[in-house]
């Protein structure tokens, strides 16, 4: 994972960047290849976009499924597990690591943001902290997802949910911030191999 530059020796206030040049080229050779060879495709064609991820560093796993409209910041910091999807315009902003569990969901447009700022810091220093979204965990429409949340097991955050906090397993979440709603059926949690969640 390529770190964020120190932002008083890097001048970010005044328009100095926030990673170092080779995390930049790599971003840069990344969006062109996608843009060129991925954001048109159709939706069947998961293998190949699975391909051109694991190209530039990411680890996908069986039968992941990522469409081209998603937009991914760095490939090598996302990873996917076995038969886990991220949605129509999913903004995967990962400029720190995102992983997604076998079987985990994240749908369409949310966002999942592994970068911040230290608000208190004079220079606004940038910083990373990691995102998981377990297994068979579901990030409903247009949700997000801050630095440093686990989405437990099986848990649920409605659509347009904001989560920065880690949700419990299995539990349903809602608002802004998130808060719970309810448990997940016991008869669901007994089962999870039976669990589809929605694109």
């Amino acid at each position: 994972m390529l770190e964020p530059l120190e932002a008083s020796k890097a001048n970010a206030l005044h328009g100095g960047p926030s990673f170092s040049l080779k995390n930049r080229i790599i971003r840069a050779a990344w969006h062109l290849t996608w843009l060129l060879l991925a954001s048109w495709t159709p939706p069947p064609l998961h293998g190949w976009r699975r391909f051109l991820l694991r190209a530039f560093g990411a680890k996908i796993g069986r039968g992941a499924r990522i469409y081209g409209s998603v937009k991914v910041w760095l490939p090598s910091n996302l990873e996917m597990g076995d038969h886990s999807t991220i949605g129509w315009n999913v903004n995967c902003y990962c400029q720190g690591k995102v992983t997604l569990e076998d079987y985990a969901s994240v749908s369409q447009y949310s966002h999942l943001v592994s970068g911040t700022h230290d608000i208190d810091s004079p220079t606004f220093q940038l910083y990373t902290q990691p995102i998981r979204i377990c297994r068979y965990a579901w990030v409903a429409s247009d949700a997000f997802v801050g630095p440093g949340v686990t989405v437990g097991e099986g848990a649920v955050l409605g659509a347009r949910g904001v989560a920065f906090k880690s949700l419990e397993p299995w539990t349903v979440y809602g608002g802004n911030p998130a808060r719970v709603i309810r448990k997940r059926r016991s008869a669901i949690a007994q089962q999870p191999n039976e669990i589809q969640p929605a694109d």
